[in-house]
């Protein structure tokens, strides 16, 4: 079996990571070679750039900055680790990737979603995701939800309209990338989430 590329996508307090780390988990117990892993992150770089990106300190971090130091830690992430396993047949399960630079500095930090795709078309060189799930969720629910973390990254703490244009954001993506895209509603119960998108995974990779 040839590898695949699956992301997770969605707005804060969607429960990506929770269902993206789920889904690896159950794919492993049912057989398959399959790995989780994160953006920003994956990686040691990739990590610190993290770090970086997302410390509440940084409050005079430059839109345009921020989303070049997305799109290095995408390319080292994509370099050292998500290429290396879809060439050894891996099914890779990426929480976040390129979507999330467009709905978050394309759309609401303004800065253009296709002004931001450019800069990642760069570090990417192609390697789009195989399919993307993405799980819906009103803005205002995802707020409450992220209400209750004992750490609020520095994304988490920006204000109601930030998140509000996040969700617009990825209206746009959705748009642009219908071809790739399995919307799940992520207002059920997390059970009901994770079937959904269980479900969805397993049927595309039986037709591979």
């Amino acid at each position: 079996m040839k590898g695949y590329f699956i992301t997770f996508e969605g707005p804060d307090g969607s429960g990506k990571t929770t269902i993206s780390t789920e889904v690896q988990k159950r794919l492993t117990a049912a057989g398959y070679d399959a790995i989780y892993t994160r953006e920003p992150g994956g990686i040691d770089i990739a990590e610190q750039i993290r770090r970086v990106i997302l410390d509440p300190k940084n409050v005079n971090m430059d839109a345009k900055t921020e989303a070049l130091l997305y799109a290095a830690s995408r390319r080292q992430h994509l370099i050292e680790k998500v290429l290396p396993a879809l060439e050894k047949g891996q099914i890779v399960i990426c929480d976040r990737f390129i979507d999330s630079s467009l709905a978050y500095q394309g759309y609401a930090r303004g800065l253009g979603i296709e002004e931001v795709f450019r800069i990642n078309e760069f570090a990417i060189e192609g390697h789009f995701p195989d399919a993307t799930v993405y799980l819906n969720l009103a803005y205002e629910e995802g707020l409450k939800r992220i209400e209750t973390r004992a750490f609020k990254d520095r994304l988490d703490l920006e204000t109601t309209n930030f998140h509000k244009l996040v969700s617009k954001g990825y209206e746009e993506v959705l748009k642009k990338y219908k071809h790739r895209m399995k919307i799940v509603d992520a207002s059920q119960d997390i059970e009901h989430v994770l079937n959904d998108s269980m479900n969805y995974v397993l049927e595309l990779i039986k037709n591979v």
